[in-house]
């Protein structure tokens, strides 16, 4: 088998050596580093380091001594927070020194938050009492079952030269090739995202898909892997210690799923992580099992604030693809357990929480239709476009992943050509408490109507297809903004750029709920109008089946013409009348340049420049009409005159313009 290679780009190992005093720390370290017993051993050794030919694994380790004095105590914590990996040393003559592991070392790690391998190193062996004898393994068991942290204990002697250099390779091996996110020690079984990083790697050896490795498949995987074939014999031998142990590991086409994975058990058993860790980094994992940084073209989706990301629709073919491969009985409803075969070859199923566990329509099996499924993509596709990706190429993507998503056009781009091209749309829904927001999501996504209420205290998505007219299917994202939440929401400048649309709900049979939509209406406006990020707006009329409020048709009719936007949409979720709310919503979303409101400050703003810039316009158009000489002089005169704006605003600025213009005349007439 072929050295492993350097792991995650690791240059140098930290290694911390802790223990009582008199436990033999600095001799432990000077014989590992000059394979020689010092007679004379200062208090406190400098660094000393490992060359990186030391180890096969060929990472150099540098080594810290500390003190264990009182006054060093601050030192010591912050080496300790320092390390890659601890060596705890006690004196296999001083028993006490072993209690004092359990009861202060191991809960002063804990304390300080240093969650790195530890290596309890009994020292001095050539010491103990020989009627003393007591196995390693009894006397560490209870320790290392009441404290998970520690990796491997050993037992040296320096004087003697007894596993001095294995001490080190220990420590640095359980950095390189750590135990904890492979295998649980207590169940003795691989953890759940290494089998389902070792599944995705079978999958991807096993060319031909029929569900085992063949002989040529294992040899390329061993190629691959370890840079050397195996021979014939070899296969035959590994084949044959799987099958003795489980008969279902090899079948008739080869090493199946299940003794592929007991192989890498096998591996770990007997402590040859570093074979498992081989195979998992020559994929790409990193020691988390997940995928390298470096896989996922990050530079793909970088974007401007008001930019958003979709897939392509070659992910989107794939996508197509794979829910007709899991939809096993071809009935358009993917099981919540074949939702997670989707998923098995990924860390972990990435929609079993907030926001997606709710966020898509379920059929009445409790299952995804294949517009549920992909608008799961497409939620996560724009809420966080290296997640989709990544679990992309985890579910067995093999495109170039940056052709799997696009970022779509700036929307201040969108509004001057007056039409949008995305394909998913982000709607935020405001709206008073009890104004029907939830209800708006819920009939959205099929969910029958409730009539009590509870208010809505975290932020919540609905996401859907909706089908326009010719057959034209857009994705419609309604994010619900709860009513405490806007204040929060506006005080970021970018808030609004991911925002397509902005509906305001309130309850038509109640003017409190009204007159409090209008003013989230003018503040979100209002913040538009203040960044840049003007958002087209709808105002909608919930709970239709009940009596409006009085003067409600007035109030209504003044508030849209004044900000310039349609009137309110009527709509019933309990009568489940939605005046086609979502295709409207959709609609004023591809043209956004029509249905932004606008607020009597912005208003007022707007027609301050217009002013200013048509006095401006005025006064520089009579100075270079004067004569070309005097252009110059003309730059400094435009610099007084907006020195005036300042101070005079309305029909003003053109009457102070223009007198500074005669004063310039007349001062050039009496010099002529």
């Amino acid at each position: 088998m072929a050295k492993s290679s350097n792991p995650e780009g690791k240059t140098v190992v930290r290694i911390v050596v802790a223990g009582d005093r008199g436990t033999g720390k600095s001799s432990l370290i000077v014989t590992a580093a000059a394979d020689t017993f010092p007679t004379n051993v200062p208090r406190l050794l400098p660094p000393t380091r490992l060359p990186e030919d030391f180890y096969p694994d060929r990472v150099p380790i540098t080594i810290i001594d500390t003190s264990s004095n009182p006054e060093d105590r601050g030192k010591l914590a912050e080496e300790l927070k320092r390390a890659d990996a601890v060596v705890l040393t006690y004196a296999c003559d001083q028993p006490e020194t072993l209690n004092r592991l359990s009861t202060f070392w191991l809960p002063e790690l804990r304390q300080l938050e240093v969650k790195v391998p530890v290596i309890v190193v009994g020292c001095k062996l050539d010491l103990r009492d020989d009627q003393q004898q007591v196995s390693l393994e009894q006397v560490m068991s209870p320790i290392m079952q009441q404290f998970r942290e520690i990796e491997t204990c050993i037992e040296c002697s320096a004087y003697k030269h007894i596993q001095i250099p294995e001490v080190f390779y220990y420590a640095q091996k359980a950095v390189l090739h750590p135990t904890g996110p492979l295998f649980d020690q207590e169940s003795q079984t691989l953890k759940p995202r290494c089998v389902r990083a070792l599944k995705r790697i079978f999958i991807l050896c096993d060319h031909d898909r029929d569900g085992a490795l063949s002989d040529a498949e294992l040899n390329d995987f061993q190629v691959k892997c370890f840079n050397a074939p195996l021979q014939p014999s070899e296969i035959v031998g590994v084949k044959r210690v799987v099958q003795d142990k489980l008969v279902e590991g090899v079948n008739e086409r080869g090493l199946t799923l299940t003794g592929f994975l007991f192989l890498h058990a096998l591996f770990i058993e007997k402590g040859r992580l570093e074979t498992t860790w081989t195979v998992l980094r020559k994929f790409g994992y990193n020691n988390d099992i997940k995928l390298s940084d470096d896989l996922i073209p990050y530079s793909s989706f970088k974007r401007a604030p008001d930019q958003s990301v979709e897939l392509t629709n070659e992910a989107i073919e794939f996508l197509k693809g794979v829910y007709e491969l899991f939809d096993g009985d071809l009935d358009n409803n993917l099981r919540p357990i074949e939702v997670e075969d989707v998923f098995s070859t990924a860390p972990e199923s990435p929609w079993n929480d907030a926001p997606y566990k709710h966020a898509v329509e379920k059929t009445a099996l409790g299952g995804l239709s294949l517009d549920a499924f992909l608008s799961e993509w497409a939620l996560m596709t724009l809420l966080d476009p290296a997640r989709s990706l990544e679990n992309l190429i985890y579910i067995g993507y093999h495109g170039d992943p940056s052709s799997a998503i696009s970022v779509t056009r700036r929307r201040h781009l969108d509004r001057k050509k007056k039409q949008s091209e995305r394909n998913v749309f982000q709607c935020f829904v405001f709206g008073p408490v009890n104004a029907g927001k939830s209800a708006l999501l819920n009939s959205f996504l099929g969910r029958p109507y409730i009539d009590s209420c509870s208010p809505t205290t975290d932020e919540q998505y609905a996401v859907n297809v909706v089908e326009l007219p010719g057959g034209i299917k857009k994705t419609l994202v309604l994010r619900e903004i709860p009513e405490d939440g806007v204040a929060k929401l506006l005080a970021s400048k970018e808030s609004l750029a991911t925002c397509d649309i902005a509906v305001f709900v309130h309850d038509s049979s109640d003017e409190s709920s009204w007159k409090r939509a209008t003013e989230l209406l003018v503040d979100v406006a209002g913040h538009g109008e203040d960044t840049g990020y003007e958002v087209p707006c709808l105002i909608v009329a919930a709970k239709d089946d009940l009596d409006s409020f009085p003067m409600a048709i007035q109030d209504s009719t003044r508030v849209s013409q004044d900000m310039g936007i349609e009137a309110p949409i009527p709509i019933s979720a309990k009568l489940s009348d939605f005046n086609n709310i979502f295709r409207r919503i959709v609609n004023a979303a591809e043209h956004p340049h029509l249905s932004i409101p606008e607020t009597e400050a912005g208003r007022s703003r707007k027609q301050y420049h217009r002013l200013i810039n048509r006095s401006l316009m005025f006064v520089s158009g009579m100075l270079m009409v004067w004569h070309p000489t005097t252009v110059l002089f003309s730059m400094h005169l435009k610099l007084l005159v907006l020195e005036n704006v300042v101070y005079h605003v309305g029909a003003a600025v053109a009457i102070v313009g223009l007198a500074a213009y005669r004063v310039y005349a007349a001062r050039k007439s009496t010099s002529s």
